[in-house]
């Protein structure tokens, strides 16, 4: 027989009482009693003592089924009892709550304290027995509409147990458990995981292509969350959500109006769509990061300048664009006030598309009002206005299973109908869907749902601030003494709109920085962020992506006379098992989301902390980086941690990355093919695969994409350009420097390394 591998917890309730450890008063043995009835009717009860504790559990406990509390009136802790409520309404608009008196003193009790509660207990008037039946009913209410459509779907299906002659092959895990890797595979990931593996043909569980049944209502219940006319359930990441997009809107000859800092997916939309992309250029500072796009290149004028004198208009099938797609918020937390970028579109285009992959969580915080596309309500939405794509990924800052993504669409002018754009949803779909992705979609909506949403950003928000101000104030502190250490990317200087009174960053109240939104807004010229042309308000910091930076870079752009490179900072941190979600010259990223702690950014403190100390002691790199010793004793076994940070830093210094990165990411390439036909001549092998130094002056079959930071300097049919340009130079300096410390090399992709050198695909 094979053993269940998880089980399903027992529902909880929380009582919060004073007397629960009391039988000495009428009152403390009638709690008991409704206490042990409930327990009795196979409830697990959770017990405080105080209406503080009882706020911890509810903050914390996410799996309560309903919250009993004392509200006898004349304890001397109302106000403590209130916010309990408001605590527990913050999160959970259904969660049954019920407040527990005498009958005596029902007439203190307050209309408000009344409307946050769904029942009133008189603990002397009715019987135990009776009570615990009420409260087991409101839980089973509660229960049973907990779950969004799909994953209510999904459980009831489970509760069949059939037996299916169909895919998928493993007959809901049974197939593993007759081997022995199998076996462990199926106690690793548990039973109903392989249950809920089921194929297409589980028409109780409704249809992905066809959007109908639970799933099909799980997408409208996700559209009414995100705000959407219309949106699409999507398991293959936003990758597919991106090009299904594209090849819906465009086709050969198209104009498309495309940031430049895209995903490489936007590259795949324009070569399966055969549409010609006219690139709109974005910002970038001292640091490497690439800023908004400033709003002129957003003008009309300034876009019809470019398509006229565009080196392949002559494919052009239309005399304006048909679609427009911008990054927003980039990976680095710069989100642009979609409001005005839509608006100003709006003048060349009918079909806007914001790719908001890591922006999936801003429709439900006010800081970040006007900065997405699914702003308001639906009905709102001008249908002269253009129609509105979101592409939202809500594996990666929400709570959702890989690759789970949504396509949210607002109708305006010039729509496409449903059932011609899932044309080009099922060609970017999959026929055998897993269910727990779907399900784990829907329930990175449903927990946005409602206060919930907002309860869970303005945690994370809080501990991103918090963060940010434990790494400053460290920061300051070694500043005093003319020492170095990292620093928060973010305004040193923050100002209070209401009273006009400035603070620093780190001595500024949390509450301004978690709800102002001045607070995250770059200024036009400050010196801190560094970007140009920047009109007021046009772009905001996002607080939950919070850069920090390693010294070596000046505000004028130069690197200074001695620095710390983040790659060896990152290095030394992903040997502790703290993984940064991406490092670049100066700068180390983690991503603040619903799942991280205080536990969790304290060690990142305490790690950058010991970093500081092993560095400042030249600790041997045998000691702290044993794996980099290891792979290549010859050039790192005699190092120390500060050896090999002052070596990498004076190479850096050398080479000039840093001014050719600035280069190869400020001017655009000449396009010589569109992507689609690159991309033929490629797979047809009319190509040479040719190292950096043989490769000016050809045509690139492939997009070139160096990590970091992420995004194409050379897009498949663009000219590489001369031997001593941009594009090259940049490249090679990356190459010469993964030769000169093994176990840092650049990623690019799109490029190949052969014996230690990058070579490129080159059409001929």
């Amino acid at each position: 027989m094979i053993e269940r591998t998880n089980t399903i917890n027992r529902l909880r309730v929380l009582v919060v009482n004073e007397l629960l450890d009391s039988t000495r008063t009428i009152r403390g043995r009638a709690i008991r009693s409704l206490v042990e009835e409930i327990e009795a009717l196979d409830l697990e009860v959770v017990e405080a003592l105080s209406f503080a504790d009882g706020q911890v559990v509810v903050e914390n406990d996410a799996s309560l089924s309903a919250v009993l509390v004392d509200w006898t009136a004349d304890h001397e802790n109302a106000g403590e009892a209130r916010k309990l409520l408001s605590a527990i309404r913050r999160r959970n608009l259904r969660l049954p709550v019920v407040l527990m008196a005498d009958r005596a003193q029902d007439h203190q009790i307050e209309v408000n304290d009344l409307s946050q509660a769904n029942e009133f207990f008189w603990l002397l008037q009715d019987s135990a027995p009776f009570l615990a039946g009420r409260v087991v009913a409101a839980v089973k209410r509660y229960r049973d509409n907990l779950l969004p459509p799909f994953n209510r779907a999904l459980l009831k299906y489970m509760e069949v147990e059939e037996y299916s002659w169909a895919a998928p092959g493993h007959q809901g895990g049974v197939a593993f458990t007759k081997s022995a890797p199998g076996r462990v595979f199926y106690d690793f990931f548990g039973e109903n995981l392989f249950r809920t593996d089921s194929g297409i043909e589980r028409s109780p569980l409704g249809s992905l292509l066809d959007h109908e049944g639970p799933l099909g209502e799980a997408e409208t219940y996700a559209a009414q969350v995100f705000g959407a006319h219309r949106t699409y359930n999507v398991l293959n990441g936003t990758s597919a959500s991106n090009r299904t997009i594209m090849t819906a809107v465009l086709r050969d000859g198209s104009i498309a109006l495309c940031d430049r800092n895209c995903h490489k997916s936007i590259e795949q939309g324009l070569i399966q769509s055969g549409a010609i992309p006219t690139f709109l250029l974005p910002t970038r500072n001292r640091y490497g990061i690439i800023g908004p796009i400033p709003p002129v290149e957003y003008d009309s004028k300034e876009i019809k300048a470019k398509l006229a004198t565009h080196p392949l208009k002559n494919l052009f099938r239309t005399e304006s664009p048909d679609y427009a797609v911008v990054t927003n918020c980039t990976y680095d937390g710069m989100c642009v006030h979609a409001a005005n970028v839509q608006e100003l579109l709006a003048a060349s285009t009918d079909r806007i598309h914001f790719d908001e992959a890591w922006f999936a969580y801003a429709r439900f915080h006010p800081l970040y009002e006007n900065r997405h596309a699914m702003r308001g309500a639906p009905a709102d939405h001008p249908s002269d206005a253009p129609t509105v794509f979101a592409t939202h990924s809500t594996h990666k800052l929400l709570a959702a299973l890989s690759q789970s993504s949504f396509i949210h669409v607002r109708n305006g002018r010039n729509p496409i109908e449903h059932s011609r754009f899932n044309e080009a949803y099922c060609a970017q779909a999959t026929t055998s869907p897993l269910y727990a992705m779907a399900a784990s979609n829907e329930m990175g909506a449903a927990m946005m749902d409602g206060p919930a949403g907002k309860a869970l950003l303005d945690e994370v928000i809080l501990e991103a601030i918090h963060f940010r101000k434990a790494l400053g104030r460290a920061h300051a502190t070694f500043a005093k003494n003319g020492d170095w250490f990292f620093e928060p990317w973010n305004a040193p200087i923050v100002k209070d709109p209401r009273s006009g009174k400035e603070y620093p960053f780190t001595e500024a109240p949390d509450e301004l920085l978690a709800t102002e939104p001045s607070c995250w807004t770059l200024k036009p010229e400050e010196e801190w962020h560094g970007f140009k042309g920047l009109p007021e308000d046009w772009c905001l910091l996002d607080p939950v992506k919070p850069g920090i930076l390693s010294p070596g870079m000046n505000m004028d752009g130069r690197m200074a006379a001695k620095g710390v490179p983040a790659a060896v900072v990152s290095s030394y941190l992903e040997a502790r098992g703290i993984i940064p979600s991406r490092t670049t010259d100066f700068m180390i990223l983690p991503l603040f989301s619903i799942g991280v702690t205080k536990g969790k950014w304290g060690s990142l403190v305490n790690a950058l902390l010991n970093f500081k100390e092993d560095y400042d002691a030249n600790l041997r790199l045998e000691h702290v980086l044993p794996k980099l010793v290891d792979a290549d004793p010859g050039v790192y076994g005699p190092m120390g941690l500060r050896d090999l940070g002052e070596k990498m830093f004076s190479h850096m210094k050398e080479n000039r990355i840093d001014r050719w990165q600035a280069e190869a990411f400020a001017s655009l390439p000449r396009p010589d093919l569109a992507p689609r036909e690159a991309y033929f001549q490629l797979q047809e092998g009319a190509a040479d695969l040719l190292p950096l130094a043989e490769a000016a002056g050809r045509t690139a079959g492939v997009g070139l994409i160096p990590y970091p930071p992420g995004i194409p300097i050379v897009m498949p049919g663009e000219n590489l350009g001369e031997a001593d340009g941009p594009w090259i130079s940049y490249l090679l300096a990356l190459e010469e420097s993964g030769r000169s410390f093994p176990g840092f090399e650049k990623v690019v992709e799109g490029a190949e390394i052969r014996d230690g050198k990058y070579n490129v695909w080159c059409l001929r």
